[in-house]
């Protein structure tokens, strides 16, 4: 290591070190703290003011232009999906499949496919009241409540999780895949290979061993009410799916047959995420709410509920990539790419170790994507490994180990009422499980499909 590369080091801890300070101790908005931990890294690694002040424009610009619509349009989504209260029928319809001993895989399933199109946060408010009180119904619960309960929250949790952190259109890893340049028709089948199994082993299996003996108190947080009629449960399922089914239809095309795919070829144009989801919230008003969607009351709420989150979102993820493109022209990206190169350890292993290091120290996965993609943007290039397995390994890095600086933790202590201790036990667990598991796999399925 030349005394270059240690300022670049020693810069980028220090930048990233002052963001998590300003955040967590200062208490200020993630947005100011990132941005200051920018400036801090570019001055710090000696690049003039003026370019540091240009690689903050540049990186806030690339991140807001390549997925703040589709974050936008997630949101209102997900806003819809839970106003007309299609989200909690499909929900009860998945849950009501079956009896106390399959609820926990029925429970994970449901939590898989309304947390397709929805974010984490959404995904937890909506599935974790219904899941609370189908498990009040269970024949378990007259023996112990509790127990009833974190047997179906658990596995619902894992399987909201894990589709965060490994599955496109979610927000961090559709930021790595433009980051990375890789392919996101092959980013979705891979994540959904690892995610799979990796939600199986740290949902239903793993909650047998940490929810026992566990006592709740009274959920703090609940969800809001809703006054609306639930809509035909096929029609909720359709708007759930039809973002996904025209993503996933334009990266098929290219594998037809050249007669085929030629005929077809106006569909690619549909399954850019941003065209494909506000086609989707077009539909989803009159699929969903019928003629109340010409109810001002209704347009307002709707919107009130997606601006809400938005704001706040958009701005982080933007001083996200302001960070991230200082840490790339200060030439992180380079020497890592460098190290990958002749150090002889896996560049998988080492974008995972990256976004987990960035995790304990920001609290936010979504931060930890977008720091560890630009860190590693060199990296695919120079050593050969496929952007996707990159863009996985930053996934399942990037949600390990939830601790108090993480809001999710909070989110789930309050909503489940698990105690401090017992939300380390049980949630922080799980995700560090999440985590692990799924870079085992990562490792595994990227070896036989090479």
């Amino acid at each position: 290591m030349t005394a270059e590369d240690a300022r670049l080091i020693v810069s980028a801890i220090v930048g990233i070190a002052l963001a998590v300070g300003l955040i967590v101790k200062g208490r200020l908005h993630p947005f100011v703290g990132l941005l200051c931990g920018a400036f801090t890294v570019g001055l710090l690694a000696g690049i003039p003011t003026v370019d540091a002040a240009k690689a903050v424009e540049k990186g806030v610009g690339d991140i807001l232009g390549g997925t703040g619509l589709v974050v936008a349009l997630g949101l209102s989504l997900g806003a819809m999906l839970q106003l007309s209260n299609g989200a909690s029928s499909l929900a009860h319809a998945v849950l009501r499949l079956t009896g106390d001993r399959g609820a926990p895989w029925l429970s994970l399933l449901a939590a898989m496919v309304i947390g397709l199109p929805l974010f984490f946060e959404t995904g937890l408010v909506l599935l974790l009241p219904i899941t609370m009180a189908v498990a009040a119904s269970l024949p378990e619960a007259a023996r112990s409540r509790d127990a009833a309960k974190l047997r179906l929250v658990m596995p619902a949790l894992a399987g909201l999780s894990v589709l965060h952190a490994l599955v496109p259109p979610h927000p961090g890893p559709l930021l790595a895949v433009n980051t990375l340049g890789a392919d996101l028709g092959r980013t979705i089948v891979y994540g959904l290979i690892v995610a799979i199994p990796t939600a199986i082993l740290s949902g239903p299996v793993l909650s047998r061993f940490t929810t026992r003996g566990i006592t709740l108190s009274d959920a703090v947080i609940e969800a809001p009410e809703t006054e609306a009629t639930a809509p035909n449960l096929w029609l909720s399922l359709l708007v759930l799916l039809m973002p996904v089914v025209l993503i996933a239809s334009a990266q098929v095309l290219p594998l037809l047959p050249a007669s085929l795919s030629g005929r077809l070829g106006g569909l690619s144009a549909w399954g850019h995420p941003v065209l494909a989801l506000l086609v989707t919230n077009l539909l989803a008003l009159p699929l969903l709410f019928g003629r109340r969607m010409m109810v001002a009351s209704v347009q307002e709420r709707i919107w009130t509920e997606t601006m809400k989150p938005a704001g706040a979102i958009l701005l982080a993820i933007g001083a996200g990539g302001a960070l991230k493109q200082v840490l790339v022209t200060a030439g992180l990206s380079t020497l890592l790419a460098r190290w990958a190169e002749t150090g002889g350890l896996s560049p998988i292993l080492l974008a995972w170790m990256v976004a987990v290091g960035v995790r304990l120290a920001t609290g936010s996965a979504t931060v930890a994507t977008i720091t560890t993609a630009g860190i590693m943007s060199g990296v695919a290039a120079t050593t050969g490994v496929s952007p996707e397995w990159l863009v996985l390994a930053i996934g399942a890095g990037s949600i390990f180990f939830s601790h108090v600086n993480d809001p999710g933790f909070w989110l789930v202590k309050s909503y489940v009422g698990t105690s401090t201790a017992d939300t380390f036990r049980t949630w922080s667990v799980m995700e560090t499980a999440v985590s692990v598991l799924g870079l085992i796999f990562i490792l595994i399925v990227s070896q036989v499909l090479a």
